[in-house]
């Protein structure tokens, strides 16, 4: 099969490797990682929501019982920041800590935002129109999100330059068979990034504000409040997703516009909504989604184990065409688009509307009156990676 997440060429473009794996049937034993991949929409949509896959298995076993290997104990300021963020917990632990944590990060919480989102991306662009042109992905694309998230979460503006490094370092690790220099780089940021937010838990103890923290802070219920690794946990993980995701659209998305370039020019304002949804269906930043088999589960003619792993192809989904119509074309106007990329069942990305805001205001800032058309300088490079899948720079002019 062509399916080689180690390969550039197959990163640049893994779409015809796709398109084989879904015509050879439902889930396919992968020998390089030890996990089935699922290529099928149908069945990514179905296993996201289906309880007998978990993102982990430690609430129901303990790894000898699961027949796994426990992390080596040099990762474990790793794993203990990652295994009590909401991505990883499962139930009764993930409702619990979802209702807290929706209880400070609410609509509202995003709507206030809205006017600081559009400006913080006219800002940006205008810095890009008065250079003449740049790198798209470093004088756009990254910082719009981590600012915002830094705005919502409260770090003050001189501590910003810090978190899209600790947030890239940590990402390292969702990558297919990471190596120990990645690991390291990752236990590194992640103790550096949790004793930074355990001082500003603190600092917001001592003077709430109207930032999210104070808000995590303040949340409680019936069963208690957030614990401070919680917190922690929370804070890192809306950094980590709330930006590499935003980022990643923003530039693969301009991308696909430049080799699409009827679809750019019926691009307006109007279109912005169902536009951002297509560029995340068509170019999926989070390419691969891991899930534990909790109990034996049959996909196809397949009986897939408990303690195996499963391999959710999102980019594979999303181009499936048994359920989307023409689905490597790219339309802005699709309407009929219930696209994977944010995920599904009690894991659907808490931050999605989040999301959808900054998209549009990034695209819609480079897309408004009087600011000339972008184009192109050089075709781009694929960065190293392939779950979190991004273009390495994205250079334009006016």
């Amino acid at each position: 099969m062509g399916f080689d997440p180690w390969d550039a060429a197959f990163v640049a473009d893994p779409y015809p490797a796709y398109r084989e794996l879904r015509e050879q049937g439902r889930a396919l034993w992968w020998e390089a990682t030890g996990q089935w991949l699922v290529p099928h929409y149908a069945d990514v949509s179905a296993l996201l929501r289906d309880r007998r896959l978990g993102r982990t298995y430690l609430h129901r076993f303990s790894h000898e019982e699961f027949g796994r290997e426990a992390p080596p104990p040099g990762h474990e300021p790793f794993h203990v920041l990652n295994d009590n963020g909401l991505l990883d917990l499962e139930d009764p632990a993930h409702a619990r800590v979802r209702r807290l944590v929706s209880k400070a990060f609410t609509p509202r919480t995003v709507e206030q935002l809205a006017p600081a989102v559009d400006r913080l991306a006219r800002e940006l662009v205008g810095q890009l129109l008065a250079d003449g042109g740049g790198d798209l992905l470093t004088v756009v694309a990254e910082p719009l999100p981590v600012a915002v998230i830094a705005e919502l979460l409260g770090v003050p503006e001189a501590d910003r330059a810090l978190l899209r490094p600790w947030s890239a370092d940590i990402c390292g690790m969702y990558e297919l068979r990471p190596d120990e220099e990645t690991a390291q780089r990752a236990v590194r940021a992640s103790v550096e990034f949790s004793a930074y937010l355990r001082e500003l838990i603190a600092e917001r103890r001592k003077e709430p504000g109207e930032d999210l923290i104070s808000g995590l802070i303040a949340a409680h219920d019936d069963e208690g409040q957030l614990s401070e690794q919680e917190m922690i946990s929370t804070c890192v993980l809306l950094l980590n997703a709330g930006h590499e995701a935003t980022v990643n659209t923003t530039v693969n998305g301009w991308w696909a516009l430049f080799r699409h370039p009827e679809q750019l020019a019926s691009l307006d304002s109007e279109k912005l909504s169902t536009a951002v949804d297509e560029l995340m269906r068509y170019d999926t930043p989070l390419q691969l989604f891991e899930r534990w088999v909790l109990d034996d589960i049959r996909i196809g003619d397949t009986l897939i184990p408990r303690g195996a792993e499963v391999a959710l192809l999102f980019g594979s989904a999303n181009r499936d065409p048994a359920r989307f119509e023409r689905p490597d074309a790219l339309d802005l106007v699709r309407a009929d688009n219930p696209h994977v990329s944010f995920g599904a069942g009690i894991h659907y990305c808490l931050g999605a509307p989040l999301a959808r805001r900054e998209l549009t205001a990034s695209f819609g800032a480079l897309l408004a009156d009087g600011v000339p058309p972008l184009k192109l300088v050089r075709e781009p490079r694929w960065r190293d990676g392939y779950v979190i899948r991004g273009l390495d720079e994205l250079l334009v002019e006016f």
